[in-house]
């Protein structure tokens, strides 16, 4: 629910009777799916044969023989359900991910607001059919220093009412489809600033005043309450807890189902807050073989250290109550987090509702109609004629057993098969995971400088390249010259810097790229020491590595002094870092503002026994 953190492309083979060459994908437009259970958002029918053409569901009761222009699908033991309605995302990486487990549209509650537009622009041209639709709040409102801030997106931030109109017009301005309102004031040890009252009631009435949603994130039931009461839209997570009283929570209830609210409980990330991995994703292999390492690692990864399922049951107290009471419950997973992963944690959050009280039913409407309606999203979300056939084709009945949504054997959007887009993922994927599980051989001597006069260079990999907060906004610079010699003999690098604000974490250094091109992942596992001459200034530096899939290095700081130091740092003692698949080896200062000056030389990666 508190942070963002993860990249790649998708599976599958053709399989006789369900898919079709990859050429043919390529042009074909037109289908027909005989003979198909179906769920049109909304109920089951037990028989039917949908006819798409052109983008769009053509005629959802078809009657009469093949059309020659279409390639007819038998639907056979099969279910045919609409696209996948993700709630609850943070689109910033890894865009090809969702479509390939059926989430054909994303609702994204923060992201940068040139992403966003991105989406937009592709959206408008139908220039994403290789995409989910990305439907996107992109800049979030919060105070000074409030939730939100912490990413290094540069914020709009707000500290009055006064200010509400000009900042929701703004943001529309931008492309923003709805409004997304950030109430959160931490916890009693790690405390942080929050909207006040009178700024959230004026934001949701300037968002409503321009006809668009106002959607609330909040963490505990005082501002759940308060959101509602001020006539949010909706509530983009519930809150942890262990206990709830009976009054609490039908007043709760009451005022969502009063005031015609939509609840996203995002199930999957409160339940990585309470340290419980996703194992019922995680061990289907039909799923975890369209991720790479690195998308692994982020739905392993837990934001709490130990398991602890008592904080669920106010969510699942809560939810169960809501849907007694027919308030619409939305699927959302808060993808992008610790825990999660765009496209597989959804099917995740669905068992999670159906476990919370929802019918599987009722659990794939929450993905499916309903998300489209509190959206406000006319063309999708059911399977009806002329909407966009945004399509999934699994094995079973979702609607009797929710894992079933996994047995996925075709994907359709905007009318096309993307199949052909889920081979090329699954052979990506193992050809990646089989080079990553080659560890690298390290130099004998296990130096990675090798500078001169004419080149930054390496044994291996990219080489050694200045490095800024400039693709990310920043003003920070950087320059990189040779100065002579450590005491060794070893040539020195010579790096100033000027570390400006701009940036959220400013800084200024150098990089070493281990792979052949920047940015690919080398596995270095062989090594368990980084070793380095150092010297400068007497300000503190840094030394860190990035993992694949990773924008935030995982760091060690160290002080410098007029003197040349020999530096030796055990790898296990940067915690979090994966070997296998480093991207990155960086020197640089921040991110306090200053000037700096200081060299390197004799860089190493050691094995255990130097």
């Amino acid at each position: 629910m508190n942070k963002l953190t993860t990249l790649k492309k998708i599976i599958f083979a053709c399989m006789t009777g369900y898919c079709f060459c990859i050429s043919a994908n390529a042009s074909v437009n037109e289908y027909l799916i005989r003979n198909v259970r179906v769920f049109d958002g909304q109920r089951s029918f037990e028989k039917r044969t949908v006819l798409i053409s052109d983008g769009k569901i053509k005629n959802s009761d078809f009657h009469g023989p093949t059309p020659v222009t279409a390639i007819e699908v038998s639907g056979k033991g099969k279910t045919l359900l609409p696209g996948l309605i993700d709630s609850h995302v943070h689109a910033y990486q890894d865009f090809d991910l969702p479509l390939l487990f059926g989430v054909t549209t994303e609702i994204d509650m923060f992201t940068s607001v040139a992403v966003m537009q991105d989406f937009n622009r592709k959206m408008q041209h139908k220039q994403n059919d290789d995409q989910s639709d990305v439907i996107s709040a992109g800049t979030l409102a919060t105070a000074p220093g409030g939730h939100g801030t912490e990413y290094g997106i540069p914020i709009a931030t707000l500290t009055k009412p006064e200010q509400a109109q000009a900042w929701v017009d703004a943001r529309i301005a931008e492309g923003s489809h709805f409004i997304k309102i950030v109430m959160e004031e931490g916890s009693d040890k790690h405390p942080i600033n929050s909207l006040n009252m009178a700024t959230v009631k004026a934001l949701i009435q300037a968002a409503h005043k321009r006809s668009r949603l106002a959607v609330v994130h909040v963490s505990s039931l005082k501002d759940a309450q308060a959101a509602l009461d001020a006539n949010a839209d909706g509530l983009v997570h519930l809150f942890t807890g262990t206990t709830i009283g009976d009054d609490d929570l039908k007043k709760f209830v009451k005022t969502a189902k009063n005031k015609h609210a939509f609840i996203i409980p995002t199930f999957s990330v409160l339940e990585s807050i309470a340290g419980i991995k996703a194992e019922d994703v995680l061990q289907d292999q039909r799923l975890t073989n369209l991720l790479n390492i690195s998308q692994l690692q982020a739905l392993k990864k837990m934001y709490g250290k130990t398991e602890n399922k008592s904080i669920l049951q106010v969510p699942n107290v809560s939810t169960a109550a809501l849907n007694a009471a027919q308030v619409p419950i939305l699927a959302g997973t808060d993808a992008g987090n610790a825990g999660t992963q765009y496209g597989i944690s959804l099917h995740h959050e669905l068992a999670s509702l159906v476990n919370a009280g929802l019918s599987p039913s009722a659990a794939l409407a929450s993905a499916t109609s309903v998300p489209a309606k509190a959206f406000r999203l006319n063309d999708r979300g059911r399977i009806a004629n002329g909407y966009k056939a945004d399509l999934l084709l699994v094995e079973g009945d979702p609607d009797k057993d929710i894992n079933a949504t996994r047995n996925i054997i075709n994907i359709w959007k905007d009318g096309r098969l993307v199949n052909d887009l889920r081979q090329q993922k699954l052979l990506a994927v193992s050809k990646e995971n089989k080079a990553q599980k080659t560890v690298f051989q390290l130099p004998a001597d296990g130096r990675i400088s090798l500078f001169s006069e004419e080149k930054l260079g390496s044994p291996f990999g990219a080489g050694w390249f200045p490095s800024n907060d400039e693709r990310m906004g920043g003003k920070s610079s950087v320059s990189l010259t040779l100065s002579g010699t450590e005491p060794a003999g070893q040539p020195a690098l010579n790096i100033d810097a000027k570390v400006q604000s701009g940036f959220a974490y400013p800084w200024a250094g150098v990089v070493f790229f281990p792979g052949s091109d920047p940015g690919q992942a080398a596995n270095l596992s062989a090594a368990k020491k980084i070793s380095f001459k150092i010297k400068g200034d007497g300000k503190p530096y840094n030394v860190g590595f990035y993992i694949q899939g990773n924008y935030i290095p995982i760091t060690k700081q160290l002080k410098s002094s007029n003197e040349w130091q020999t530096v030796k740092l055990l790898l296990d003692d940067f915690k979090g870092l994966d070997l296998s698949i480093v991207t990155m080896i960086t020197f640089y200062a921040g991110p306090e503002i200053e000037t700096y000056h200081f060299t390197i030389a004799d860089v190493r990666l050691l094995p255990e026994e130097n």
